[in-house]
């Protein structure tokens, strides 16, 4: 039981065998090409996967943005609607004389002929 000599088999070279090897080669390398072409296709779909991810996240705080700043502009422009309602209400109303001469008489304390006007102070601010 001692330490059993080492045989060595030598390879019969042979047509047929040089045509394996080189097979197993040729084998050998088309794997490692097709790992190397699934790795850049893996990476390159990664990166293109991401840009249209973080496309579309941007787009769509984009469009969340707009769409705040069109109701408030339409909150805008129903107000303006109504300021610009009542304006055109004012100017009917300036052009009639007798609102005119009415206004005059309450607010700048016009009077017309035989007429005399006391101004009375509000209860509120004249005790």
């Amino acid at each position: 039981m001692g330490a059993e000599p080492k045989k060595s088999v030598s390879k019969i070279q042979t047509t047929y065998v040089k045509q394996q090897e080189y097979a197993e080669i040729a084998s050998a390398r088309k794997k490692k090409l097709l790992v190397r072409r699934l790795a850049m296709f893996l990476a390159l779909a990664s990166i293109i996967s991401y840009l249209m991810i973080s496309s579309t996240i941007s787009q769509s705080a984009k469009l969340s943005a707009k769409m705040t700043q069109k109701k408030e502009l339409t909150h805008q422009l129903t107000e303006l609607k109504n300021e610009q309602g009542i304006l055109n209400e004012n100017i009917i109303k300036l052009n009639d004389d007798d609102y005119i001469a009415k206004l005059a008489r309450k607010e700048y304390f016009f009077s017309e002929k035989n007429e005399i006007i006391f101004n009375i102070p509000d209860e509120k601010t004249g005790k």
